[in-house]
């Protein structure tokens, strides 16, 4: 099994919940309904935290530069 990992930027004129509900609504039906091509046993999404300092405080403890919105 090959597990892959990726990360996406939310496009400026998006919000934060416009972004999730695109990603939510629109690209997990998209890949679902492509699995057997892909070959995908499991799809997981993740989307970032929406607490600043929290954050803020796991960026400063990895020495992130920027922030995945």
């Amino acid at each position: 099994m090959i597990k892959l990992t990726g990360c996406a930027r939310r496009l400026p004129h998006l919000s934060h919940d416009e972004f999730d509900a695109y990603w939510r609504d629109h690209h997990g039906p998209l890949v679902r309904s492509s699995r057997g091509v892909l070959r995908i046993r499991r799809y997981v999404q993740t989307s970032t935290l929406t607490n600043p300092p929290l954050q803020d405080a796991l960026r400063a403890s990895r020495d992130a530069l920027e922030v995945f919105l």
